[in-house]
């Protein structure tokens, strides 16, 4: 999984825990924590963040291109 919506419309982002504390100082990003603990290298964006096309495409291709440089799931 790369990105998703939650049902308050925020943007949830994988961006991997290389780069969680750098975005996690961006402005309308917070740590994704809805399982009761922070879940780090993934981030919710306000939706202020993903107002146009442009911003919302980088914050999309970031997950993107986390997720897309995983090792391949090996099948069971």
């Amino acid at each position: 999984m790369c990105c998703g919506i939650t049902g308050e419309g925020r943007l949830m982002v994988r961006v991997g825990p290389d780069v969680y504390e750098e975005v996690i100082g961006e402005p309308h990003v917070s740590e994704m924590d809805f399982t009761g603990r922070p879940l780090k290298g993934m981030v919710y964006i306000d939706s202020a963040a993903i107002s146009t096309k442009p911003a919302l495409k980088r914050w999309v291709q970031r997950g993107i291109d986390f997720a897309g440089a995983l090792p391949a799931k090996r099948k069971r």
